[in-house]
């Protein structure tokens, strides 16, 4: 589905702007977003979180005046607009983002006519809707997988602080910005390894353009792609027939060195232990180069879990810390 052109029409009423970064790199996994359409009353003040995202993220805002007391107007102008977009024959896809059972028949309708659709929404989404399209994602599963699973270091060795309502989905960092790429296409790999699949060079490319459109690796000081990932250190490129395709490095004597790190740090902090944000601000400070998705795991929690003699546990604050086990 790389190669699928999808539309994406989300639902401002039933969608926090908090996920903005989520969808859009959730979707790029699926092929490019050709249209970006987002749905809602603009002239009322609940619509302030989302104003700041349309123009960066390139948003097309559609105004549907609530002319009726307790009902959703964005329902029928979303409608209207998949049907068009259906009948131009411009997509192979579509991405309905809303926690909304109103359109489970809109998601049924789309895929009778051949069309893939994938639904994202909240935790209290109805089944019906979930049901309705060909794929459904978890938009807390997603906002959790990237707080927790790309959790980034300042200089000097603190954690930065996340922003749920804010934090924008950009490699553009300052230093980070190098770490931030590595760590994204260290993503696809592992995406593509879950499925099965290999990752060519190619595919990474376009599936960075859509995520990052203003990705360009002239700004990191190259001229071409391959060039800048083989000088990373983090991953093998090899020629097969005409693809040139990755993988992550596997260095058995750099894991167990983490692996030893981290039980040292675990142990010297006695029954309480050590919290997971200290212990991975702690470990990339040391080992720069770390990415937990190299092992197999999206969060650093689960992979500390995975070790012998670390049990990983949640405080009554609901802070999760590591101990010996």
């Amino acid at each position: 589905m790389a190669d699928k052109r999808f539309a994406l029409l989300i639902d401002s009423e039933n969608i926090s702007s908090k996920y903005i970064s989520v969808i859009l790199g959730e979707l790029s996994k699926y092929g490019t977003t050709t249209y970006k359409r987002i749905y809602g009353d603009w002239t009322d003040t609940k619509a302030s979180r989302w104003k700041g995202k349309l123009l960066e993220h390139s948003i097309v805002p559609i105004q549907q005046f609530a002319n009726t007391t307790g009902k959703n107007a964005t329902d029928s102008a979303m409608i209207i607009d998949a049907m068009d977009i259906l009948y131009s024959s411009q997509v192979d896809g579509f991405c309905l983002v809303s926690s909304d059972s109103d359109f489970t028949r809109l998601a049924s309708r789309l895929r009778e006519s051949g069309m893939t659709v994938i639904g994202m929404g909240e935790e209290k989404t109805p089944l019906s809707f979930r049901s309705s399209c060909t794929i459904f994602t978890n938009l807390e599963v997603l906002l959790e997988e990237e707080e927790k699973g790309e959790e980034m270091t300042d200089e000097s060795g603190r954690a930065k602080a996340s922003d749920k309502e804010t934090a924008e989905d950009t490699y553009d960092s300052g230093p980070e910005k190098n770490r931030k790429i590595i760590s994204t296409i260290i993503g696809m790999i592992s995406d593509n390894e879950d499925k099965g699949k290999t990752s060519s060079l190619g595919e990474i490319g376009n599936r960075l353009l859509n995520k990052y459109p203003d990705f360009d690796v002239r700004n990191f000081g190259y001229s071409s792609l391959s060039r800048f990932i083989q000088d990373s250190g983090v991953f093998d490129l090899k020629r097969v027939e005409n693809s040139i395709i990755l993988s992550v490095k596997s260095d058995d004597k750099t894991k167990g060195e983490i692996v030893k790190y981290i039980k040292a740090e675990v142990g010297k902090h006695g029954k309480k232990g050590i919290g997971i944000n200290q212990l991975s601000n702690e470990l990339h400070s040391r080992f720069k180069n770390f990415r937990v998705k190299q092992y197999g795991y999206s969060q650093f929690s689960k992979f500390v879990q995975s070790l012998d003699g670390v049990e990983v546990y949640e405080t009554d604050q609901r802070q999760k810390m590591a101990r010996k086990s």
